[in-house]
């Protein structure tokens, strides 16, 4: 299985850089068995049945893009650089790992002003990532981040303008909890209050559970042979209700659907052991391409995704390699905004 297998020509003005307004008014492209529909995301009541159960990450993006500036004294005088960092994770003993840029023009034990209020020291590096310990913690870290932080938009738009309040609200899903990630469960970006009161008012049920993406999930696959990739990991969570709340309804007979990649990996690695999901926690590497036996997922609402992806690869598990590439071929010709801010797909494996 080559990485060419899942390549794709997508035109620059196809490339989102702001979501649909409102949410519920993006474009949604339904894909049952053979069969390709357009629609809208408001539509996606008329789609789902009584006792479906949409699978819903909790996960809340924290502005995890820094600007600041490091100030060193030498033997020529003092100088400053500006500096940008990107936070990835906490770690145990209280640092964050943390994507500096420039590393080299930080020396350990320099700080790192990026307001009045929030600094950081650089306490070591490895492997191209930085180890920061903030001056504040708690409560008061998180509203200096929040002062000074941006949202750490994908690359492939932050390439085209700079991230701005208004991807503070954006880039957030309207049933955002549990913070720790750096990248947004973009699929879940669609949803708004009508809509989920539409879907209750359908019969559709909601579980929520949470996976912390991180930054690893813009990692481009880099080997030829695609089974040799080896994913990044993300933090995530499945906890008891969430696990009894699935299995029931599996059980009943009814589907049940995750609202993105996030959700999918997350209740499929909770299913890998036994065959049939449980409660889970911990970190998840799993790696879903063609040839995947799916145990939970009847279906999957998510965005278009980057050619060469595992995004893309897992979209093909699941509908099958020469099936998705008739339904981007569809959403390229028909005007379909993709990636993280574009439109939406419903992929059904069985009419």
């Amino acid at each position: 299985m080559q990485l060419s297998d899942f390549d794709f020509h997508l035109p620059q003005e196809r490339i989102a850089t702001r979501p649909a307004r409102p949410r519920s008014s993006a474009r949604l492209l339904v894909a049952e068995g053979d069969a390709i529909r357009d629609g809208h995301v408001f539509d996606l009541p008329d789609w789902l049945r009584p006792g479906d159960r949409l699978v819903l990450n909790d996960t809340r993006v924290i502005p995890a893009r820094l600007s600041g500036v490091r100030h060193r004294i030498g033997a020529q005088g003092a100088t400053q650089a500006k500096i940008g960092v990107t936070l990835l994770e906490p770690q145990a003993d209280g640092t964050w790992s943390a994507l500096v840029k420039p590393l080299k023009k930080v020396a350990d034990g320099e700080v790192i002003r990026f307001s009045e209020a929030l600094s950081a020291t650089l306490e070591g590096r490895a492997e191209g990532q930085g180890r920061l310990r903030f001056n504040l913690a708690g409560e008061d870290f998180d509203a200096a981040l929040a002062e000074a932080g941006a949202m750490p938009l994908p690359p492939y738009i932050e390439a085209l303008r700079p991230a701005d309040a208004r991807d503070k609200d954006d880039y957030q899903t309207v049933w955002a909890d549990r913070k720790g990630a750096v990248a947004a469960p973009t699929a879940s970006l669609h949803f708004d209050a009508p809509l989920l009161a539409a879907l209750e008012a359908r019969g559709v049920a909601f579980t929520k559970v949470t996976l912390h993406v991180g930054a690893g999930t813009f990692l481009p696959v880099k080997v030829e042979d695609v089974t040799t990739h080896r994913m990044h990991a993300e933090w995530g969570e499945v906890s008891e209700a969430a696990a009894a709340e699935i299995a029931a309804t599996r059980a009943a007979g009814h589907r049940v659907i995750p609202v993105g990649t996030t959700a999918l990996r997350l209740i499929e690695t909770a299913a890998r052991a036994t065959g049939a999901i449980r409660p889970w926690q911990g970190e998840t590497d799993i790696f879903i391409y063609p040839g995947f036996e799916f145990k939970v997922t009847d279906a999957l609402m998510t965005n278009f995704h980057l050619p060469r992806s595992t995004l893309l690869m897992l979209v093909s598990a699941l509908m099958g390699r020469v099936r998705i590439g008739r339904i981007y071929d569809h959403a390229v010709e028909n005007g379909y905004r993709f990636f993280s801010y574009g439109d939406a797909s419903l992929l059904i494996p069985k009419g």
